[in-house]
């Protein structure tokens, strides 16, 4: 830490795009992570989407020698757990029914975005001084706790060594194994899976619904606006405060545009649906999706078969496609672990929380297995 200044910023600007991307894609990949770019951030805060008035403060820790950027820690100042998709709601009841008080909290983390990637930007090196930074930070801010969240598994070992507790969940992701088409991806799935795939499929395309897979300056604002009337629509329905504003897709359409995919679906001459994934590192990743009317299966269509036939077209390793779900299971997509890890200021219920956590981790590793031997391919001869 002496070779570091270390300060706080209050918005993702104050540190620039290029200082952000230097950190967020130190090794210059041409395909970078799209939700650990300062553009993706900047959407969120310039949109109002994640600012003080939503409950995420931007205090983003930033370190710094001899006047350059090394290191950046996204953090948000938060009064509240909402849209983070790693719950600590029990936690947050245990302090206060004990007198003290869980909020503010810090909360390191890609803003209603429960998707893995760095969370500590720098060079490797840099995370474990960003990590005691965080945990300084805290006591200095009077938060009771720091959350990292979605971090990637070698960044959970870091923290770990620095003293956090440590954290697992699973997600549905489909993995292309060299697929040629969507048959052939069929073909490696039991006779029954593949049976009730093929309805689904059939399901939607007999009741005329068409797609459009749409990208760059094929997306124009009036796509845009259908698409958020289909967020606000199911969002409203599912959670009651849909997160994000009307400018956020406005602006990563405009900044991010090769990274966004669009999938809109037609039917009867007008869209009825649609589906927001973001391109990176060969993942294609679903983020949000939103429909005005029910037909049967559509979901399953929109978000996840469409997905799968753009990665087979396009090459790319990996769908994630957000998270929870077990019914994805059934649709190809397989149990995959993922971390957080969590600096709680409160000697004692870090104690609690932690012996907690231990059982939980072994019962996550045990779903997994147990998930992964009802996985829907076909079983390889012993």
């Amino acid at each position: 830490m002496s070779e570091f200044h270390a300060r706080l910023v209050s918005s993702a600007a104050e540190i620039g795009r290029a200082a952000w991307n230097a950190c967020a894609n130190p090794g210059g990949d041409v395909s970078p992570h799209p939700f650990t770019q300062y553009d993706f951030f900047a959407a969120l805060e310039e949109s109002g989407s994640a600012t003080a008035a939503t409950g995420w403060r931007p205090c983003h820790l930033v370190l710094e020698r001899d006047g350059r950027v090394h290191g950046v820690m996204p953090l948000y100042l938060k009064n509240h757990s909402q849209g983070e998709y790693v719950f600590d709601h029990a936690w947050a009841d245990a302090l206060e029914r004990a007198g003290g008080g869980y909020y503010p909290k810090l909360q390191c983390a890609v803003p209603f975005t429960p998707v893995t990637g760095h969370r500590l930007l720098g060079a490797p090196e840099m995370a474990a001084t960003l990590l005691e930074a965080g945990k300084k930070i805290v006591r200095q801010l009077g938060a009771s706790s720091l959350h990292v969240t979605f971090l990637t598994e070698a960044e959970w070992r870091a923290a770990g060594e620095a003293g956090y507790l440590l954290r697992t969940d699973r997600q549905f992701h489909w993995r292309n194994d060299g697929y040629r088409d969507f048959e052939d991806f069929l073909s490696r799935l039991s006779s029954a899976k593949r049976k009730n795939l093929r309805k689904e499929r059939a399901s939607v395309r007999e009741a005329g619904v068409e797609f459009e897979h749409l990208t760059g300056s094929m997306i124009t604002e009036a796509h845009w606006d259908r698409f958020f009337e289909f967020y606000m629509d199911t969002g409203s329905r599912k959670w009651g405060n849909p997160y994000l504003s009307r400018d956020f897709f406005s602006r990563i359409g405009a900044s991010m545009a090769d990274q966004v995919l669009l999938v809109m679906a037609r039917h009867q001459g007008r869209y009825i649906a649609g589906a927001l994934n973001l391109l990176g590192g060969g993942v294609l990743f679903g983020r949000n999706w939103g429909a005005t009317g029910y037909l049967p299966f559509l979901h399953f269509e929109t978000c996840y078969y469409q997905a799968i036939d753009f990665a087979i077209a396009h090459g790319l390793n990996k769908v994630e496609a957000g998270a929870q779900g077990e019914h994805k299971l059934l649709r190809g997509y397989a149990p995959e672990k993922t971390h957080s890890a969590h600096y709680i200021a409160h000697p004692g219920l870090a104690r609690a929380v932690d012996a907690y956590l231990a059982q939980e981790r072994a019962a996550i590793a045990d779903n997994i297995q147990e998930l992964a031997a009802v996985s829907p391919f076909k079983k390889s001869p012993i």
